[in-house]
């Protein structure tokens, strides 16, 4: 059965690149990403394992922790996480699990058979602090993930999470956002004392909460 928005995130227990984790223990009390890669040592899963240290800082402050898997052996992974650092240009410092029995691949549903029979597919899921599955992503083997648009996923699902707001399309941190529907318009100008720009009853942006 596959997994949808909102679904509680499957734990796991395994060896990593970093010693044995298990899923909720590593995760804490904060949010996480699980992305998945084909195979090792392959240019664009290269690419984001760079890509994805390089942002450790980003990542950090969000309060955010990233995992890898690939179904390949860890012996391969130490391996390839060098050749990442030398070619990126970067350390990676998060744990790539290494899914041989594919157990964590047969959970999160990255298996595709029609892709492959035996790789994982690129799927990226974000977890919240409640441990429910918050998006879902599934790219394509060729294609490499936008490591910027994550973090900018989860920037809205924070301020979701912590003030009842929503994002425009191609928001960017820093510009107005959508207060949800929920929220009347009498509450929310208690709410977002920084005032609101009603276009429609339903339509009513305010600029972002958290800043100041």
């Amino acid at each position: 059965m596959s997994l949808r928005l909102g679904d509680k995130a499957p734990d796991f227990t395994a060896q990593t690149t970093i010693g044995e984790i298990n899923f909720y223990d590593y995760l804490g009390d904060g949010w996480g990403v699980l992305f998945s890669h084909p195979a090792d040592y392959t240019p664009v899963c290269t690419t984001e394992l760079g890509k994805t240290a390089q942002l450790a800082d980003e990542f950090a402050k969000r309060n955010v922790k990233v995992l890898a898997v690939s179904v390949d052996p860890l012996d391969k992974h130490n391996g390839w996480v060098n050749d990442i650092n030398e070619t990126q240009h970067t350390t990676v410092n998060f744990p790539i699990i290494a899914d041989e029995d594919r157990n964590v691949a047969t959970l999160y549903d990255m298996i595709h058979p029609n892709a492959s029979a035996t790789f994982t597919v690129r799927s990226l899921f974000i977890i919240g602090p409640d441990k429910t599955v918050k998006l879902m992503i599934t790219y394509p083997a060729s294609t490499g993930r936008n490591f910027v648009e994550v973090l900018r996923v989860i920037d809205s699902l924070q301020l979701t999470a912590n003030y009842s707001v929503a994002t425009p399309a191609d928001w960017k941190h820093g510009e107005d956002v959508i207060v949800v529907p929920a929220v009347s318009t009498e509450d929310a100008e208690k709410k977002f004392p920084k005032g609101l720009k009603i276009v429609k009853p339903y339509l009513r942006y305010t600029p972002q909460p958290d800043l100041n």
